[in-house]
């Protein structure tokens, strides 16, 4: 199948067929009151206006518009000025009996723009084109232009490609900067176009569809200018989003009701980005979309009245957190996943290319092997910072901006230097300062293995933030977005053989140790916010920045022999709960 074809197949013909422009009132599905009010209103609010400009604003046919205002003007409701013989160059004005209509009617719903389409016709349109809508057969030329503009993430590509197939969600997690939002923003561009009308009329109130940010128009579109064909759209919301802007509410400015998220991604792609973020609780937003994901479509209230319209959509979960973020529910209903390591320097490099072309900038090559320097270990000679796509667009801009600012025809070596001193990520991690450490993004694990000092140095290079030993287990914290299973792979391909690999859960943690007096002191000093013995145990309060690898090191270093830690509960955000036991009691 052709491009041509996948985009324009012969059930869309069919559609564009079927929506040829009514030509009068027996033809349209609106009622012939419907349509006189807002034509009313459309004058009332100009004053005086010519026929051909009502008919740019509201899309209908000379002739229809033509069949109203001969019956307006009989009900003195306006009446023509001016003009020439053809109708459209005809101006007309309101008169007095139709002022007083136009404002009672402008008092209940100031809308007065492109003509709807009946709620019925909708419906029953929608049921249709999205009838089988999945699977679907991607053209090679399709997955080619979606994916020009990705370097690497070849398995994301898969994942995308099989999503997209089948019409499935999927979650999307790793560091922040490794393209999560980028990558999945072309994910719409894999699936087919389909067609919405701009506006829906129900119970003479009007549901806005098209939402020019969302939807992007293809070159042809069908003969009624009231629909529009549209690219399977791509709808984002991050941080900012709440269970109330997930609902559809009335503009009192506009007349229209606004419709969610949810419903503008129909037929396309919704992305939960920055997933745990969000003000509200994600557990609740992630509920709300519960129903529309299981049904394929969401009711919306109109003045009271419950409305079924169409929410077929692929939902995309991304965030810099882990996975188990998610319950099982949610991941139900977005069962692949795809998890973003950092990139490759060679990709970075590659990316940090593409940008400055797309700058149209010019620029010595010896920059690029610069470049690679800055994520080069440090043993080999390079600084060691970690690598992410972020780093390479922004850099291109960066640069950008101290050539024009030197007057230079080029990006040099020197300019490099300035851009990368200018990069606030870049600049952080050179001071050794981790963002992702200071928001305390961690997870303490626990592996368990005969090869503690073999097993202690690898985890160290794997980017163990601190490792402490108690007898043949190993307790380290590793940034949140590596698992259990990443880290037992990692271990395996090294020819560690653990028995076990488990993360310590943020509800428990007990220390056993017989040297009750001398924890005690230590705790003091080291920062513990209030200190109780409690059953032969100590309770204590520490900040939240305190893990259990960290205080496991301490004690190690200060000669305190401990058997076993384990979290207890975070009573409040800010302090972890920690209990220690006398080893007789345990």
């Amino acid at each position: 199948m052709s491009k041509v074809d996948y985009y324009h197949d012969e059930k869309m013909q069919k559609f564009f067929e079927a929506l040829k422009q009514p030509k009068s009132l027996d033809e349209i599905d609106l009622s012939s009151e419907f349509i006189k009010n807002l034509i009313l209103k459309i004058i009332a609010t100009y004053g005086t206006i010519k026929v051909e400009r009502i008919h740019e604003i509201t899309g209908l046919h000379v002739n229809i518009l033509e069949e109203c205002m001969r019956e307006m003007e009989e009900e003195e409701l306006c009446a023509s000025i001016g003009g020439g013989f053809l109708f459209p160059t005809v101006t007309y004005t309101i008169k007095r009996e139709g002022r007083i209509l136009a404002e009672k009617l402008l008092k209940e719903n100031p809308y007065a723009g492109m003509a709807p389409v009946t709620y019925e016709i909708y419906y029953k349109i929608m049921e249709k084109q999205l009838e089988g809508r999945f699977p679907i057969k991607i053209p090679e030329e399709i997955i080619e232009e979606a994916f020009k503009d990705i370097v690497g993430s070849e398995e994301a590509k898969k994942t995308m490609i099989e999503a997209a197939t089948i019409g499935k969600g999927f979650f999307i997690y790793g560091p922040p900067g490794t393209g999560k939002t980028f990558i999945t923003s072309k994910m719409s561009n894999l699936l087919p176009p389909i067609l919405i009308p701009r506006y829906i009329e129900f119970n003479e109130q009007v549901i806005q569809l098209y939402d020019p940010d969302f939807h992007k128009l293809c070159s042809e579109q069908p003969e009624d200018p009231r629909w529009v064909k549209i690219y399977a759209p791509f709808v984002f919301t991050g941080s900012e989003l709440t269970v109330e802007k997930m609902e559809t509410n009335f503009n009192q400015s506009k007349g229209v009701y606004e419709t969610s998220p949810i419903i503008k991604a129909n037929g396309g792609v919704l992305l939960l980005d920055d997933l745990g973020r969000q003000k509200e609780d994600h557990n609740m937003i992630l509920n709300r979309l519960i129903i529309p994901l299981e049904n394929r479509k969401e009711m919306v209230y109109i003045k009271g009245v419950p409305v079924t319209v169409h929410s077929h959509f692929i939902p995309v979960f991304s965030t810099n957190l882990d996975i188990s973020i998610m319950d099982e529910a949610h991941l139900r209903r977005a069962p692949l996943h795809i998890f973003l390591q950092e990139p490759p320097v060679d990709e970075i490099i590659e990316v940090f290319k593409r940008n400055l072309d797309l700058l149209g900038e010019e620029y010595d090559e010896e920059i690029f092997e610069r470049l690679r320097l800055v994520y080069t270990p440090v043993e080999d000679g390079g600084e060691g910072l970690a690598p992410t796509f972020a780093h390479a667009r922004d850099l291109a801009q960066i640069a950008q901006a101290v050539r024009i600012n030197r007057g230079m025809e080029k990006i040099t070596l020197d300019i490099l230097e300035e851009a990368l001193e200018r990069h606030v990520l870049i600049d952080l991690q050179r001071m050794d300062i981790d963002i992702a450490e200071a928001q305390q993004r961690l997870r303490t694990f626990r592996v368990e293995t005969s090869q503690v000092e073999e097993a202690k140095k690898l985890l160290l290079a794997y980017g163990a933030v601190e490792v402490g030993v108690e007898d043949i287990s190993i307790l380290l914290d590793l940034k949140g977005t590596i698992n259990p299973t990443l880290l037992l792979e990692y271990l395996n391909e090294n020819k560690i053989d653990p028995k076990n690999v488990e993360i310590i859960t943020e509800n428990k943690i007990r220390l056993q140790t017989l040297q009750i007096e001398e924890v005690k002191r230590l705790l003091a000093e080291c920062g513990s916010v209030e200190l109780n013995i409690e059953s032969g145990s100590i309770l204590v309060d520490f900040e939240e920045t305190v893990t259990p690898t960290q205080l496991l090191e301490y004690f190690n270093e200060n000669s305190i022999n401990v058997k076993d830690i384990k979290i207890i509960t975070e009573t409040k955000r800010e302090f972890r709960k920690i209990i220690l036991s006398r080893g007789a009691s345990s």
